[in-house]
C-alpha cells in the first residue's frame, strides 16, 4: 500500500477591494490537507483520497465560496483496471468511481493547484495510451457538489459530506498527439477535443439549464532551453442556457461562445533560463442581453490561474468577456528555485456584458472596456526538494476603467494583492 499527501498553509492580504459593494480590504487564511491510499492487485488499483480544506480571518466582506472550504471529505474513491490487449494501444485503463481529472492544458478539465479545495466528479474515465505516446481520454461524469453552500456555514467550517449532482453529466472525447510535425516542426504536440454538458433543474439544485457542446484544439511545443515555444488553443461552444437559475425562467437562450488562447516565447541559453514570452487570451462576451442569445464563453471546470494570474481573494480575471494582450518574464537561477513576472493589458470583450470575477456591468456600455493593468508574480523555493516548499506572490490591478465608471463599480482605487505560502508533501 502507498499513502502519500500534503499539508498547505497560506496566508492572503488584499487591499482596494475590486469587487461589486467592496469596501476596503480583506485577508484570509487558509489550509489544505491531502491524504491519499493506493492499493494495487495485479491490473487492479484501488485509490482513497481525503481532503480537508478549512479558512479563517474572513469578515463581513469575504466572498465565501466552495472553492475556499470543503472541511474532511472523500475527494477521490475509485477502482481502476488496466487492459493491454485492445489493437493499436499499448495500454489502457478503465477508472470508475469518484476521482479528479487533469487533461491536456487543463483550460477544460483541471485538478486545481493554487485553489484551497479541488473539483472532484463521479463517474467513468478511460485513458488509452499507444507506444509512441498519443492518448485517448473518454469520460462520462457527474460533478460533484460540494457542501456546505451557505456564507455562514463556510465562515464556520461546517462539516457536511458531498453529494453526487445526478441532475448535471459531463461528457469529452480528448486526443492527444506528440510530433504531429516531426519532419517540420520537431517537439511539436497537436490535440483535439470536445466537451459536453446537460444539466436539469433538480429539488436542491436550481441550474441555468445549460445544454452546451464545446469542440476545441491545440498545438504546443513546450519550453525548452535555447529553443522556441509556442501554444495556440481554441475553443467554440454552442447549445442553449437559460439567463438565471431561477425555477421561474423558463426562456431558452441560444448559446454561441468562443475562447482563445495564444504564446509564442523563448527560453535562452544562459543563467537563470530566462524565458520570454507575448501571451493573448480571449472569451467572448454577451453583445446584447435582449436578443435572446448567450454570447458569453464561460469558464466551467478549467484552470485560469497560469493564464490571468493569482487567484484565491483576488482573481480579478478570467476566461469570460475578456480580452487581454500581454507578456511574461520566467526565470530559474537553480534547481529549488523558479520566478516569474507577468503582466496583461485587461479588456471587456463586450462592454455591456459583465466584468465576470467583480459582478460588475454596464447594460448600457457607457463604463468603457478597460478592466486594468494586472500585474502577476511569483516566486518559489525548494527549503529541502520534493518534501517543502516555500512560494510567495505579489499581484497588482492598476487604473480600472470599469471599476471606477460603472454603476455598481467599487471605486476603491488600485487593488494590491500579496501572499505567502508552506507545502508540505509526503
Amino acid at each position: 500500500m502507498k499513502v502519500s499527501g500534503e499539508a498547505r498553509g497560506r496566508y492572503e492580504t488584499l487591499s482596494g477591494q475590486f469587487r461589486a459593494g467592496g469596501k476596503g480590504g480583506d485577508q484570509f487564511l487558509a489550509f489544505r490537507t491531502l491524504i491519499k491510499g493506493e492499493v494495487k492487485r495485479g491490473r487492479w488499483t484501488f485509490a482513497a483520497e481525503m481532503q480537508d480544506s478549512r479558512s479563517y480571518l474572513g469578515d463581513a466582506g469575504t466572498a465565501y465560496s466552495t472553492s475556499w472550504v470543503n472541511p474532511v471529505d472523500i475527494l477521490q474513491a475509485y477502482a481502476e483496471f488496466e487492459v493491454k490487449s485492445l489493437p493499436g494501444q499499448d495500454s489502457t485503463t478503465f477508472q470508475m468511481g469518484r476521482m479528479t481529472l487533469d487533461i491536456g492544458s487543463r483550460r477544460q478539465l483541471e485538478r486545481v493547484e493554487f485553489a484551497n479545495v479541488i473539483f472532484n466528479y463521479t463517474g467513468l474515465h478511460i485513458k488509452s495510451r499507444t507506444s509512441a505516446g498519443a492518448q485517448w481520454h473518454a469520460l462520462y461524469v457527474v460533478p460533484v457538489t460540494r457542501l456546505p453552500t451557505d456564507r455562514n456555514a463556510l465562515s464556520d467550517n461546517n462539516l457536511s459530506g458531498d453529494e453526487e449532482a445526478l441532475n448535471r453529466k459531463l461528457w469529452g472525447l480528448h486526443y492527444i498527439r506528440p510530433n504531429i510535425l516531426e519532419k517540420v516542426l520537431p517537439g511539436v504536440t497537436g490535440e483535439l477535443f470536445v466537451y459536453g454538458l446537460d444539466e436539469n433543474d433538480a429539488k436542491n439544485n436550481q441550474t441555468p439549464n445549460r445544454h452546451y457542446v464545446t469542440p476545441g484544439f491545440r498545438i504546443y511545443r513546450a519550453p525548452k532551453t535555447g529553443h522556441w515555444d509556442m501554444e495556440v488553443e481554441g475553443a467554440w461552444r454552442s447549445g442553449t442556457r437559460r439567463m438565471t437559475s431561477n425555477a421561474s425562467d423558463q426562456r431558452n437562450l441560444k448559446v454561441e461562445a468562443s475562447t482563445l488562447h495564444a504564446y509564442f516565447g523563448r527560453t535562452l541559453d544562459m543563467k537563470w533560463q530566462p524565458r520570454l514570452a507575448i501571451d493573448y487570451d480571449y472569451a467572448s462576451g454577451d453583445k446584447n442581453p435582449t436578443d435572446g442569445r448567450y454570447d458569453q464563453y464561460e469558464r466551467l471546470f478549467g484552470s485560469r490561474r497560469t493564464d490571468l494570474g493569482n487567484t484565491g481573494i483576488h482573481g480579478p480575471l478570467t476566461p469570460a468577456n475578456i480580452n487581454a494582450p500581454g507578456f511574461r518574464v520566467e526565470v530559474r537561477p537553480n534547481a529549488r528555485t523558479d520566478a516569474r513576472v507577468a503582466y496583461k493589458a485587461a479588456y471587456l470583450a463586450s462592454e455591456t456584458d459583465s466584468w465576470v470575477v467583480a459582478g460588475v456591468r454596464d447594460p448600457q456600455g457607457r463604463s468603457g472596456s478597460f478592466i486594468g493593468h494586472a500585474i502577476d508574480t511569483r516566486a518559489r523555493y525548494w527549503f529541502k526538494p520534493k518534501h517543502i516548499l516555500g512560494e510567495v506572490g505579489l499581484s497588482l490591478l492598476l487604473d480600472s476603467e470599469v471599476g471606477r465608471k460603472a454603476p455598481n463599480g467599487s471605486r476603491q482605487g488600485d487593488t494590491v494583492f500579496g501572499y505567502v505560502q508552506v507545502t508540505s508533501y509526503f
